[in-house]
């Protein structure tokens, strides 16, 4: 709903049909979308947006046949080479296009894979940030036992009201009020493409993307008994507890859709998080969702009478700082200094899997250097606020100097 995104798919959609290749274009879609329909009909896929970004970006996503992800290693550098170079490919006829709704499609298939069949009537906000989820939320929330509070519906690639971006708090308030105003079980969030989801429990407060991995989890796994699961080196130590509690097998990742997508493939994994708010599933083609989470939140809430709160406290055993940026001339040479003081000479355990890992008996921290920006990227996590606190502050000190 970007408002440049219809001259670039027009465009795209010519260079493609120019090599000989057809297309099929499915219009307005969100992310998922775009997977569901390169899983369903098994082709490739692409589609223009700038996800969570302000109003003046735009770019493309892609993915392959099957919504196998492209990372920069499995094809970006060679698109890119291509765009400098020119591509080998000499097709001589002219392909066509075609066009095919698949919004109804979609929602079949994501109903087909959480039962909302017997939960009780629920009341919900969404908001939907004037992003792709005003396309696709009343289409899958028209079929629920539900009253729904739309905000933000409009699709508006001004985003007229608040950045489509739930991972910053700021972006969240107006959700927060109108889930205490109107005594909603559970208020829902979605970015610009609708790939991600954020939750807002009864009390207003925030749900960590964490917690909502531990919960989905424990689902999957009472249908897969043993099944792996996968988690990003951010998320809470919580979700490895609650996954081998539940009799799973907790695997670990880097940061980033296309090495979870991998190590699903590669592991079998039914269910996959991360601490960003994207959600993998096995039989979504192991693709992320941020609908389908929002679905199997809303069912275990819609199993039982207890509120949102109640239900996700067993597995809220954590404080999180949450991700912290700092500019630095030298990332490498920061991340060294604090190895050097947190880790294996204080006693600490230490890895290099997506930056720099330190583990301490009741606490651990993550840096990692931005791949765009001059910047450490910080999470740490502890028993205790306190304890959270002191580590957060003592690490920032040394990143900052």
């Amino acid at each position: 709903m970007r408002p440049s995104s219809p001259i670039f798919a027009d465009a795209f959609s010519a260079g493609v049909t120019s090599q000989g290749l057809n297309v099929i274009r499915i219009g307005l879609a969100s992310t998922d979308m775009l997977y569901f329909a390169a899983g369903k009909l098994n082709f490739p896929g692409a589609m223009f947006t700038a996800s969570h970004n302000p109003a003046e970006y735009n770019g493309i996503k892609l993915c392959l046949s099957g919504a196998r992800p492209i990372g920069k290693e499995s094809g970006l550098l060679t698109i890119e080479r291509f765009v400098n170079d020119g591509s080998p490919i000499d097709f001589r006829s002219v392909g066509n296009e075609s066009n095919h709704d698949m919004l109804t499609e979609y929602v079949d298939h994501l109903l087909n894979l959480v039962d909302l069949s017997d939960i009780h009537p629920l009341k919900i906000v969404i908001d939907a940030g004037n992003g792709m989820a005003g396309h696709t939320a009343p289409a899958v929330f028209a079929r629920l036992d539900c009253e729904v509070i739309p905000m933000y519906y409009e699709l508006d690639g001004t985003f007229p009201n608040h950045e489509a971006n739930p991972i910053d708090p700021k972006n969240l308030k107006d959700l927060q009020k109108a889930v205490k105003k109107h005594k909603a079980n559970v208020g829902l969030a979605f970015d610009g493409d609708a790939d991600r989801c954020f939750l807002v429990d009864e009390s207003g407060e925030l749900v960590n993307p964490s917690t909502l991995t531990a919960l989905i989890a424990a689902r999957e796994l009472a249908k897969n008994p043993g099944a792996s699961i996968i988690y990003n080196l951010i998320s809470s130590r919580a979700v490895v507890e609650i996954v081998e509690e539940s009799g799973g097998k907790a695997i670990r990742s880097r940061v980033g859709h296309s090495y979870i997508k991998k190590l699903m493939a590669d592991t079998g994994a039914v269910f996959g998080g991360e601490h960003s708010g994207h959600f993998y599933f096995k039989d979504f083609w192991r693709a992320d969702s941020g609908m389908l989470a929002a679905l199997h939140a809303i069912a275990a809430l819609g199993e039982v009478s207890a509120p949102l709160s109640k239900i996700l406290k067993p597995y809220c055993r954590y404080v999180a700082s949450g991700e912290i940026n700092s500019e630095v001339l030298d990332a490498q040479s920061s991340m060294n200094q604090i190895a050097e003081k947190f880790g294996e000479s204080a006693g600490n355990e230490v890895d290099h899997l997506d930056g720099l890992t330190v583990n301490g008996d009741t606490w651990w921290f993550n840096v990692r250097a931005s791949n765009t920006e001059p910047l450490l990227r910080l999470n740490v996590e502890a028993k205790t606020q306190a304890r959270m606190e002191k580590i957060r502050d003592e690490v920032l000190a040394t990143i900052r100097g």
